[in-house]
């Protein structure tokens, strides 16, 4: 059977209508009704999302390398750049130097100014310094 004439391929025949949007992850029941699916999911909060809150400030990073001999701890001071699920970027604000830390590395990082911060679900900041 073929394509009836002056149709272009891919399209159906009918009266043109577009359907109504539909949330993602909804189910549509009998008559085309929208059926609510669970509510949305928010961010969780790991250190690379807290960091990307704070892109440009200066940190301190404690990490500890188990099993070198030549040196067990280091603390790097930089200003973040970027951060992933399993790096942190900084740059030394005196050299210009961009470091990659590797979050396995990781004991904490300190800061001397009041921080970005959402936690999941909840709206607004961090209260300024105390």
């Amino acid at each position: 059977m073929g394509m009836p004439s002056g149709m272009p391929m891919g399209t159906m025949g009918g009266a043109g209508t577009t359907p109504p949007p539909v949330p993602s992850g909804s189910a549509i029941g009998p008559g085309g009704t929208v059926i609510p699916g669970p509510p949305p999911q928010f961010e969780q909060s790991y250190i690379e999302n807290i960091l990307r809150m704070n892109l440009g400030k200066t940190g301190t990073f404690y990490m500890t390398y188990e099993n070198n001999s030549q040196w067990n701890a280091k603390v790097f001071t930089g200003i973040v750049e970027a951060a992933g699920r399993d790096h942190i970027i900084i740059v030394d604000g005196t050299t210009g130097q961009r470091i990659i830390l590797l979050t396995l590395n990781l004991d904490y990082i300190t800061f001397n100014e009041p921080l970005n911060y959402q936690y999941p679900g909840v709206t607004g900041t961090a209260v300024p310094g105390r």
